[in-house]
């Protein structure tokens, strides 16, 4: 008997949320973004669920060589670029594509030997100020860049948006207008649009729009505003009751006794906890359903348990399925209860809890 911390990954459901992503921008490409273990889905497995993207999205050149490795052959981007000259090197070999977001990236261009010229992306900091060269800066860099005999075709352009998850911000339209800026009357392909701009600014999606969240079915925009696309969940994460237990009013649950019982209560503990992924500053309160019904964590997260109130469910016992989050129970409304966001759960999901694809 294994464990019961299952993680079932939906892979129609990620086809779902990805056509509905090239429907919202159907006039441009698609680079699909698999990074960080394709948000805790399995990249590898992500990638050939995904076979309609134009090319994939990573962070480093060990997630790049891991794609290649499966037998992924469509391109590939470097969305940091390479770290070292000597990553330049795998990223010929193996054909990938790269970001250059800082000058001493072209530095290790100039003067490396390529056997193959490398397709390039030059990112612009357009607002966000976390990485891009200046756009006072960018033309001189880019032609810097086009120059380079190693440089396959004309460099792409590219830059990053801070605050399309709230649309009614001006910062949005502000970046756009700084990229446009830029690249106007400039030869090389663009990406800008991110999920919630691809979904909100047919004016940001250019030729390459880069969905990441939305593909997972966690909807991109911040807490108050609405996703105008129905998003499937993808990841639904599972455990069970391990044990079930009366207790007297007054009797305090878990670790610190955080959690006193105001009343004599039934109490659950399931077999999941912050080794597993389940974010520990889960409050009490926050939801889980157990046999489908609703019911609320009580108590500290343990590191392979949690207790659950399970008041209503009087006829509750051991092997009864609870649900942390998936069709039913949305994981950004659990990750609020956190204080964090979906994206952060989806990707600490932990190697312990078993993939199952379907």
């Amino acid at each position: 008997m294994t464990r019961p911390a299952r993680a079932r990954i939906n892979l129609s459901a990620l086809q779902h949320n990805f056509n509905l992503a090239r429907q919202a921008a159907a006039d441009s490409q698609i680079m699909a973004v698999i990074k960080a273990d394709g948000y805790g889905h399995g990249m590898t497995q992500v990638a050939a669920a995904l076979q309609g993207a134009d090319a994939f999205a990573v962070a480093s050149i060990e997630e790049a060589l891991a794609l290649r490795a499966a037998g992924i052959s469509k391109p590939v981007v470097l969305l940091e670029g390479v770290f070292s000259k000597e990553e330049l090197q795998l990223a010929d070999q193996h054909r990938l594509q790269l970001v250059v977001h800082h000058e001493i990236q072209i530095d290790w261009l100039e003067t490396a030997a390529l056997e193959q010229p490398v397709r390039v992306w030059l990112k612009v900091d357009t607002g966000m100020h976390r990485l891009g060269v200046a756009p006072e800066q960018a033309r001189t860099i880019y032609n810097r860049l086009a120059a380079l005999n190693c440089i396959d075709a004309k460099p792409g352009w590219m830059s990053h948006l801070a605050c399309a998850d709230e649309p009614e911000r001006p910062e949005t339209g502000e970046q756009i207008k700084h990229f446009e800026s830029v690249v106007r009357q400039q030869p090389g392909e663009r990406s800008l649009a991110n999920s919630a701009a691809l979904l909100t600014r047919t004016d940001a999606h250019y030729d390459w729009v880069r969905p990441g969240i939305m593909l997972y079915g966690c909807s991109p925009f911040a807490v108050g505003f609405d996703c105008p696309v129905p998003l499937k969940p993808v990841m639904t994460l599972s455990t069970q009751l391990i044990t079930v237990q009366p207790r007297k009013a007054g009797e305090v649950i878990g670790y610190g006794g955080s959690f006193r019982c105001t009343e004599d209560m039934l109490v659950g503990v399931a077999a999941i906890g912050y080794g597993d992924g389940y974010p520990r500053h889960a409050s009490t309160g926050t939801p889980v359903l157990v046999n489908g019904q609703r019911c609320n964590l009580i108590g500290r997260v343990s590191m392979d348990m949690i207790t659950i109130d399970l008041s209503q469910l009087a006829d509750a016992c051991p092997g009864d399925p609870v649900i942390m989050w998936g069709e039913d129970l949305a994981v950004d409304e659990v990750a609020r209860h956190a204080g964090t966001i979906g994206y952060e759960l989806l990707c600490g999901i932990t190697a312990r809890v078993g993939r199952e694809y379907e």
